[in-house]
């Protein structure tokens, strides 16, 4: 049984404030394909924001909308929230930017987790992503450890978690895209996903999120 938890907090300052959960994919939000993708695998999905409303009129009632424990304080305080009520042992862990989630990556890490990690992580072109990474629910409490501290650095769960990585050539063993990791961060990027979705290039994200149709 897993968890999928989805980190629905931040700024979105790259791309004007727009709330990017919300960004229109053909005729589906970012959050609704989400919610889709991580149901092949998932028993379970939570969304953590701070400003729950727009969700309820996106998602139907099976998923679980909760907000942090400690406001404004990244993506570690939204994870803390998230495994802290999580009613699985494990749980896939994304960004609420990702529109290309991969269930067969998070079981290949789910399998690795279960040799006796309390978290797996993809490592694509040298570089770490925690936030499509599974975890045990216990990790909660080393997150909160963090965040008394005063670290809210993703990057800090290295230290305090037993943890291993699993490399894109591992992923391309099994078969899988390493695009998984592909994130909206700026309008530019939101036109490419477009594109790789076969849905061409729209107006702007302002207007998707506005209902309007192109």
């Amino acid at each position: 049984m897993l968890s999928g938890i989805v980190l629905a907090g931040g700024e979105s300052k790259r791309m004007n404030g727009e709330n990017k959960s919300l960004l229109m994919l053909g005729e589906e939000a970012l959050i609704q394909r989400q919610v889709r993708i991580m149901r092949a695998i998932c028993s379970e999905i939570i969304i953590v924001t701070n400003t729950p409303r727009p969700f309820l009129r996106k998602v139907d009632e099976s998923v679980r909308i909760i907000t942090d424990y400690i406001p404004k304080k990244g993506p570690l305080s939204g994870m803390h929230a998230g495994l802290t009520l999580a009613r699985h042992q494990n749980a896939w862990v994304v960004a609420c930017d990702m529109p290309f989630l991969s269930p067969e990556a998070a079981e290949l890490m789910l399998r690795k987790k279960k040799e006796g990690f309390e978290a797996v992580f993809p490592r694509i072109d040298g570089a770490l992503y925690p936030l499509h990474g599974i975890y045990d629910r216990d990790c909660a409490q080393h997150i909160w450890s963090l965040l008394m501290n005063r670290d809210t650095e993703l990057s800090s769960l290295q230290k305090v978690l037993c943890w291993r990585e699993v490399f894109e050539s591992d992923f391309h063993a099994s078969g899988i895209d390493c695009g998984f990791i592909r994130s909206i961060e700026t309008e530019e990027d939101y036109h490419i996903a477009l594109q790789l979705l076969g849905l061409g290039r729209v107006s702007s994200p302002q207007n998707q999120c506005s209902g309007q149709v192109l």
